[in-house]
């Protein structure tokens, strides 16, 4: 929650017309993971923050796109979602943005890619939270994405009895 609404007001303090919807679902039954807390927190904000980057894109694309229809309302959104699943505990980071294509899906967990535009990514934020994930603490990060659908970021961390 905390890195949520960090990463919600870093944008609109960049972007004062930045408007978006941002909830949590939270299973009170998680427990407490044997993590550092501090290179979670960090994936944790890096994964928000590029949600919110991706449905501030939309919302842009969307706005100077005279042929996007009176009717289409589109209310930016990112939500957080933590289940207990018996031996692991799932995080979720959904966004409604604007998607990774299919064929650069394979590709973002690697050093130096990023599919923002020059300047605006390090390239390292995703491949940094992979290794942070998967080597410094055993768990998984997964990528479920549709182009203009949205995003949705899956970090699967062991319990350590």
């Amino acid at each position: 929650d905390e890195y949520l609404r960090l990463a919600y007001h870093g944008l609109r303090a960049k972007d004062k017309t930045f408007n978006a919807i941002f909830e949590t679902q939270l299973d009170p039954t998680v427990g407490k993971l044997n993590i550092i807390p501090q290179e979670i927190g960090r994936v944790l904000l890096n994964l928000i923050n590029n949600a919110f980057y991706a449905v501030s894109q939309r919302q842009k694309a969307l706005a100077a796109d005279e042929n996007a229809g009176a009717g289409e309302k589109y209310v930016p959104s990112v939500w957080v979602q933590t289940r207990n699943l018996d031996k692991q505990v799932e995080i979720r980071i959904t966004d409604n943005g604007t998607g990774i294509p299919s064929h650069l899906a394979d590709k973002v967990f690697q050093p130096f890619f990023t599919t923002k535009p020059t300047g605006e990514g390090t390239g390292l934020g995703l491949s940094l939270s992979y290794d942070i994930v998967t080597n410094g603490h055993q768990g998984q990060l997964q990528l479920e994405s549709k182009e203009q659908n949205g995003t949705t970021f899956i970090i699967l961390l062991p319990k350590n009895a």
